[in-house]
């Protein structure tokens, strides 16, 4: 009997289990839709199910194995493509400001010439 530790959970699992059906034992372990309970008892009644029923139950989960691979591929490509367009947006924000702070820069210094003159021609007087 091999004892597996995931998520600090500890499985039981016959050897024969392990060995015949190392596949299935690893979709079973991987799962998100099942709770550890629920996967010790697959494991429990693994040696008692037929060939049909162990075929269908492997189907299941490879199916929801590639279902959900193929979902973070998905989110993956839309992540990238938010992140890609929010940093396009972040850029321009950048410049806006960018350019926001050199005409205040410039109209103070407009106003520093202004003053300036202001201030010659008051001594010219």
């Amino acid at each position: 009997m091999a004892q597996i530790t995931k998520d600090g959970y500890v499985f039981t699992i016959l050897d024969e289990i392990q060995s015949q059906y190392g596949e299935l034992v690893k979709l079973v372990l991987a799962t998100e839709s099942m709770d550890n309970t629920e996967k010790q008892y697959w494991f429990d009644i693994l040696p008692s199910m037929t060939d049909e029923q162990v075929d269908r139950l492997f189907d299941i989960l490879e199916t929801e194995r590639k279902k959900l691979e193929e979902l973070e591929v998905k989110y993956q490509e839309e992540i990238k493509t938010l992140n890609e367009r929010h940093l396009i947006e972040w850029q321009e924000f950048q410049s806006k400001e960018s350019r926001d702070k050199i005409k205040k820069a410039e109209a103070d210094d407009k106003d520093d010439q202004n003053t300036d003159n202001i201030l010659k021609m008051l001594d010219e007087i």
